[in-house]
């Protein structure tokens, strides 16, 4: 069964993925070249992975992390990051902690897997080199240049716009098929007249030496390592769910046709927003998808159920709260991958998805459609996780107001005082269309797991309106 997994990849590798059981791997690993190193491991694009990570890619685990490597009988391995934490102190935590989870994805590949390690040229130079350690360099075979025209543009250094895409074999014996990534023959560069064989294929013929040499068009010809024909996506792509690192669908589908058969187990290990599964699921791989962020869990379930009509008896969803114990485990760990979590559960965008700061008063913002209503309804979301008292929910009032939101619901852990009760009740109701909600609602944690239901309009279309949802990642703002 398809697998997802909530959590570090370094752990879900290695309580749950066995050696040698992965045909093919695809990585895009949090790292964000926009800003300067000296925030390069405090400032995620996701925050929880910010939050996840802050003390994982910091000099104050690398200790413990490099004593745990010191167990591995790499000597250059060794030797290549004592040198970079004395050429590259600011990226070193970073290339510690993955070279850690490289070695074990290397562990689970099978003899005749490949690996694709996706980054750009901020971290690809070091990158490789911890590669060529880990899988030898005999088994580099490519660097793919991704190139695209979307994108910034600059006035004080050429524009940046590619990223890098290295492909390593476990051994030698990596499979590869042309056939399935093999492109239609341009025909008018080679200044040759098409010639039909005996056999009645088609082919242009070139002669060197005396020598014929035929190329034939149903043959195809590859793409170069420089790829140039798939476009990152822009802001109005149908394919767009609003997330800052999503690629499109058809470079991932090139790489894993390129190197996997229907039936064989693909597996992503930062997966974001389920790029990778969504084209293993369309070509018909099984999966195994793993993420740290609650947000990319849940836009992984809804993109999956959305794009197949998969429901949840398709694949497993591992690591996410499955009772108020383990919500509240949760809480504790990490309360912004909690907030994250039960947010994405009411399929509604989280507010601190692409920025830090206050949340405003507002941690989520759903968008649902009511027939006959022309513009979507807005209800803004607040989630608590310790003691509550009169003044959250007076919060949440006010920043219904401010963020034009015509409905509210209020998350809680504790249950609400009385006079949080009789705000509530005296805030009244909104009607549209014949249609009536409470403005106000509130939920405690006992009540999710119990099956309470909120009363909200049936179409929910927050994940449905992509590009407004970018709109407000990028300007970090609720009037959509």
């Amino acid at each position: 069964m398809n697998q997802l997994y909530l959590g570090d990849c370094l752990d879900v590798l290695r309580k749950y993925i066995k050696d040698e059981s992965v045909d093919l791997i695809y990585i895009d690993p949090p790292f964000n070249s926009k800003r300067n190193y000296n925030i390069f491991f405090d400032d995620k694009e996701i925050q929880t992975q910010r939050v996840a990570f802050e003390d994982t890619w910091s000099y104050k685990s690398v200790g413990a992390s490099l004593l745990e490597l010191q167990t591995v009988k790499n000597e250059p391995l060794h030797t290549l990051l004592n040198a970079y934490k004395l050429v590259a102190p600011q990226v070193f935590p970073y290339l510690v902690m993955m070279t850690l989870r490289i070695l074990e994805l290397h562990r689970v590949l099978k003899e005749t897997g490949s690996f694709y390690l996706h980054c750009d040229p901020t971290a690809s130079h070091y990158l490789k080199t911890i590669c060529d350690a880990i899988f030898n360099e005999k088994n580099f075979r490519n660097e793919i240049t991704w190139c695209y025209d979307t994108g910034g543009r600059s006035k004080t250094n050429f524009p940046r716009k590619h990223d890098i895409i290295f492909w390593y074999g476990k051994t030698k014996n990596n499979r590869f098929f042309y056939d399935a990534v093999a492109l239609q023959r341009d025909t008018t560069t080679m200044h040759e007249p098409i010639l039909v064989d005996e056999d009645g294929r088609s082919y242009q013929r070139n002669i060197k030496n005396n020598k014929e040499y035929r190329y034939y068009l149903d043959k195809g010809t590859l793409p170069n390592d420089w790829w140039i024909d798939i476009q990152a996506l822009n802001p109005a792509a149908k394919e767009r769910l609003g997330y800052p690192t999503q690629k499109p669908r058809a470079l991932l589908e090139r790489i894993i046709q390129a190197s996997s058969n229907e039936g064989d187990l693909i597996l992503d290990g930062f997966c974001g927003c389920g790029t990778t599964l969504d084209a293993a699921e369309y070509l018909k791989r099984k999966w195994i998808g793993i993420d740290i962020s609650p947000i990319a869990i849940g836009l992984m379930k809804l993109r999956l159920q959305d794009s197949y009509k998969t429901d949840l008896s398709k694949f497993t969803i591992r690591g996410v709260p499955k009772d108020k114990e383990s919500a509240i485990e949760l809480w504790v760990k990490n309360p912004f991958a909690f907030q994250d979590w039960w947010i994405m559960e009411f399929e509604v965008f989280s507010s601190t998805f692409g920025k830090k700061g206050a949340d405003q008063g507002v941690d989520g913002l759903g968008m649902y459609l009511i027939p006959t209503v022309e513009q979507p309804i807005k209800a803004a979301f607040q989630v608590k996780g310790g003691k509550v008292q009169s003044k959250d929910i007076d919060a949440l009032l006010g920043a219904m107001v401010k963020h034009k939101c015509e409905l509210g619901v209020f998350l809680t852990i504790q249950s609400p005082t009385e006079p949080m009760l009789k705000t509530v009740a005296n805030s009244g109701h909104f009607s549209a269309a014949g249609f009536n909600y409470p403005r106000l609602q509130i939920l405690t944690l006992e009540e999710f797991f119990s099956g309470k239901t909120l009363q909200l309009p049936k179409f929910n279309i927050t994940f449905k309106n992509a590009q407004s949802i970018s709109k407000f990642v990028d300007q970090s703002g609720l009037d959509l």
